[in-house]
């Protein structure tokens, strides 16, 4: 089976903090040298030596014990140091205490705990694999009065994807175009929203239905941009980008600035009254809707004088135009960096000389005024100050350029087991709001219809939320919180119940005894406290 291939010092066991045991090792058959462990987190069932960690970087062989490397991320409300700190539990070994390198943290104390302060997450937590298995930490608490259950797990997801939202106006790719990611398609373009190009990457059929080198890419791919790192595509007949969660998107090595205050008809709209008296004529250029400002509605309520310009593409409702140009990373999304090449000659009964047109972007990134000449020709000049002043305005009206990474994953039959031996009561526990669902503490929107179908935004998770497994899967926490008594009448794993303060004494229910470590963060101001959501304490 496979194990990791270093020889020396394993992650986890070198750094701060303490190994974390999550499992008895399994009996060694015949055929399994005595020397190795096997580890059951997952399907891949590693193998693994002495001194040395499973495929997944998760686990490793201590001392003939199997261990995980990575401690339990637990949330605060607030801590007093201002900092994430870890935090071993008690109980620590003499062998494991001496592999620390820098000075021993001090031990968690009960006496500090502010129970209804602090929040156990799935970060760290170990899965329910092979399935059957109690999620590795039940945890019963208090809040305001109220007994609670909170049912912590790492979830191992096949039925995953990410949802990227990129704040721009550039063409990246057609709908559907193909994303890879170092040559392997692993996602698609899919369909833009206002402001924003979309992209649909990972998924079950990138991990497990193309080659082996698709899912190990897709899952790397997946764990980078999950974990907050910055990743590289390219798309087919379309952009080279770099995104990162939170961060502006670089499309062909520059990186974005602006997301559109509107489409080219909002544009008009919003600014018409300032443009008012200073233009006789505004173009706002875009590859949806440019807007026309004396045929909209807009120009038209303020009694300005038809200007006689005439506009290619096809004429939707006045003032609005579909397809002046094709997509593109010129003017507003259009593949033009000649904004004139839309126009038509002007009608000669309409237009005057000395006619004032402004044509601008949806960002007003790009901007040029134009005068008309004795032949009805528009001649570029330097623009007024105060129009400058109002295009200014329209990129000042502009929010800044990111990337959104959504998790999006269908918490499937284990996971559901985890929690009660009828894991259909879960699922109708949920949608009928008795159970509040997190993903690494932070908020998660449960889609309707059938199923567990949850999405999170990963900026509100904690840090390194994501991990993989070689089969190939995304490994990712959720956590499941609710009334003891509603957790009761679904069928809960009641008798593996402990409470907060054991937990973070003792770990997961099914260690051996020796110590874990916590990483104890501060909830995030954005994210609400999982435990206080209506109608949990309503």
């Amino acid at each position: 089976m496979t194990e990791h291939t270093k020889t020396d010092g394993l992650p986890g066991l070198d750094a701060p903090g303490l190994p974390q045991v999550m499992e008895r090792a399994r009996p060694r058959n015949e055929r399994m040298n005595s020397a190795k462990v096997e580890c059951n987190a997952c399907p891949v069932l590693c193998q693994i030596s002495e001194g040395r960690a499973g495929a997944c970087d998760r686990y490793a062989n201590h001392g003939g014990t199997l261990v995980r490397l990575d401690p339990v991320v637990v949330l605060r409300r607030s801590l007093d140091a201002g900092e994430a700190a870890l935090v071993p539990f008690a109980g620590r070994s003499a062998e494991v205490a001496a592999s620390d390198t820098p000075a021993p943290v001090p031990a968690w104390s009960g006496d500090l705990l502010h129970s209804e302060q602090v929040f156990v997450t799935g970060v760290g937590s170990s899965t329910t694999y092979p399935d059957y298995k109690p999620a590795p930490f039940i945890v019963g608490s208090q809040q305001q009065g109220v007994d609670m259950v909170t049912v912590v797990t790492e979830g191992i997801f096949s039925y995953c994807s990410f949802k990227v939202k990129i704040d721009t106006d550039r063409f990246l790719g057609a709908e559907q175009a193909n994303v890879r990611c170092k040559g392997e398609v692993v996602g698609h373009v899919t369909t833009a929203e206002y402001g924003s190009q979309m992209l649909s990457l990972g998924g079950v059929h990138h991990l497990t239905g193309g080659s082996k080198k698709e899912g190990r890419i897709t899952a790397e791919m997946m764990q980078a941009l999950g974990n907050k790192q910055a990743v590289e595509f390219t798309i087919d007949g379309g952009s080279q980008i770099v995104i990162q969660a939170g961060r502006a998107p670089i499309v062909n090595g520059v990186a974005e600035q602006r997301m559109r205050v509107g489409c080219g008809s909002a544009a008009v709209g919003i600014f018409a009254r300032q443009f008012f008296g200073l233009v006789d004529e505004v173009v706002v250029v875009d590859d949806h809707i440019t807007g026309v400002l004396t045929e909209h509605q807009a120009g038209r309520c303020l009694d300005m004088k038809p200007s006689g310009i005439a506009m290619r593409g096809r004429k939707s409702t006045p003032g609005r135009y579909f397809q002046v140009a094709n997509p593109g990373n010129g003017w507003g999304g259009t593949d033009i960096a000649e904004p004139l090449s839309i126009l038509d000659p002007w009608d000669p009964a309409v237009a005057w000389p000395g006619l004032r047109l402004l044509m601008t972007s949806t960002t007003g990134e790009h901007a040029s005024w134009y005068v008309l000449d004795a032949q009805l020709q528009p001649v570029e000049t330097e623009m007024p100050a105060e129009v400058r002043r109002i295009v200014d305005r329209i990129g000042e009206n502009c929010e800044p350029s990111l990337s959104t990474v959504l998790f999006l994953a269908g918490a499937g039959g284990s996971l559901r087991a985890g929690v009660t031996e009828n894991p259909v009561l879960l699922t109708r526990s949920i949608k009928q709001a008795l159970v509040n669902v997190t993903v690494g503490g932070a908020p998660a929107y449960v889609w309707p219809g059938g199923g567990i179908t949850v999405m999170a935004d990963v900026l509100r998770m904690p840090d390194n939320s994501f991990g993989t497994v070689p089969t190939p899967a995304i490994v990712a926490p959720i956590e499941f919180s609710m009334r003891r008594s509603d957790y009761e009448a679904l069928g809960g794993h009641m008798g593996q119940i402990r409470g907060l303060q054991e937990v973070l004494q003792r770990g997961a229910w099914h260690n051996d005894g020796a110590p874990q470590s916590l990483q104890w963060l501060t909830l995030p101001e954005a994210n609400p406290w999982p435990l206080g959501q209506p109608p949990l304490l309503g």
